[in-house]
């Protein structure tokens, strides 16, 4: 069985403002002496877990990463008839399991609101609704053997399989990620250009005041990145109990959205929906290793997503050269038209998703 599953991924993607900075404008990095936009893992990694696709692919398997954890049950306990002080106390206590509560202002509403999120996955919800429910219903606060059973080992939810978790007030309930999300940067350099627009008023006629509603400026940049994801499917067969079936799943909704999910970022204003036009999948026990630098000299010119793609096969390959091969098997999807010969020698497939999908499972 393939220790580890690498993907490389090229989108484009038109003007626009994806990921946004402190200002408002689109992130952008240096790397090979050249401004380049960015997209961070953590953006990426939100919009596929909360993305639709991901979960109807995961059906149940799915996380909740809040703080609000204390005032969910002493919601529910108040809603199952407890009085105002036990429900408070119990939601302290309750909330505390999963994290020190922030301490509130003088004549702040108190929320029960722990400091940092934490990510808990469906059963551990599940007990911490229905142990609220009890204590509601019987009017007063949970013993330490109750509490003691709120936490679960090892999630069944695959995002924290594939994400992991940090509880400071638990470490040893902490779940080390079983995948690595790089951020998104563009092959090429680019300058982030300004949006200089106006509103109108519809019930304005004109007559008197010709003047615009609102008057605003917007941060944007078009570009085409290139995101490197990698799987350790071993840790997440562990950290899912070993459960391969359902690390299987997770793997195929993880790359459907990486490939099909863009984003949210200015949507509504710039329509900035884009799937993949390029991803190199590998497979192995080989030490995994970005190929980020294909792109430190910029892909300039015309045809730069043809350009791109040569150049990553292109560095796959002097890496395979220099090291021997990087992955037992490759299997390459590509929805640029322009795009036929494959720089790469060794165990190739071409296809599409779905047997790419395939391609990723166990040994198949």
């Amino acid at each position: 069985m393939s220790h580890f599953i690498q993907l490389h991924l090229l989108t484009s993607y038109p003007p626009s403002n994806l990921n946004r900075d402190d200002l408002g404008r689109p992130k952008t990095a240096f790397m090979g002496g050249a401004r380049r936009l960015r997209v961070s893992s953590q953006s990426l990694k939100r919009n596929w877990r909360t993305s639709e696709l991901f979960e109807a692919a995961v059906d149940g398997y799915k996380g909740t990463r809040t703080k609000r954890l204390g005032k969910q049950v002493y919601d529910r306990m108040k809603d199952a008839g407890a009085d105002e002080k036990v429900a408070g106390s119990s939601a302290e206590k309750i909330a505390g399991v999963f994290g020190k509560l922030r301490k509130v202002d003088k004549g702040e509403k108190h929320e029960y609101e722990i400091e940092q999120l934490v990510h808990v996955g469906p059963e551990e919800i599940a007990a911490l609704e229905g142990l609220a429910d009890t204590l509601g219903a019987e009017n007063r606060e949970p013993s330490d053997e109750e509490l003691e059973k709120l936490l679960a080992q090892r999630p069944t939810a695959v995002d924290v399989a594939l994400f992991g978790r940090m509880l400071a007030a638990a470490p040893s309930y902490n779940v080390e990620a079983a995948c690595q999300v790089a951020h998104a940067i563009t092959v090429h350099a680019a300058e982030v250009e300004d949006d200089y627009f106006t509103a109108v008023d519809d019930l304005n006629t004109g007559d008197e005041d010709r003047g615009a509603a609102h008057i605003g400026e917007a941060g944007f940049a078009a570009g085409l990145f290139y995101l490197y994801i990698c799987i350790d499917r071993d840790l997440l067969i562990e950290n899912l109990q070993g459960n391969a079936e359902l690390a299987d799943r997770a793997i195929a909704a993880l790359v459907e959205s990486a490939v099909k999910i863009s984003p949210k970022g200015k949507q509504n204003s710039f329509g900035s929906r884009a799937h993949a036009g390029y991803l190199l999948a590998e497979k192995g026990d080989q030490q995994p290793r970005s190929l980020s630098a294909s792109f430190l000299q910029p892909v300039n010119g015309e045809g730069q997503a043809v350009k791109a793609i040569e150049k990553l096969e292109r560095q796959a390959q002097a890496f395979d050269d220099a090291y021997g091969a990087g992955a037992d098997r490759r299997f390459i999807l590509s929805a640029t038209p322009e795009y036929d010969t494959c720089k790469l020698s060794g165990d190739i497939t071409k296809g599409n998703l779905q047997r790419l999908l395939t391609f990723l499972k166990g040994d198949d």
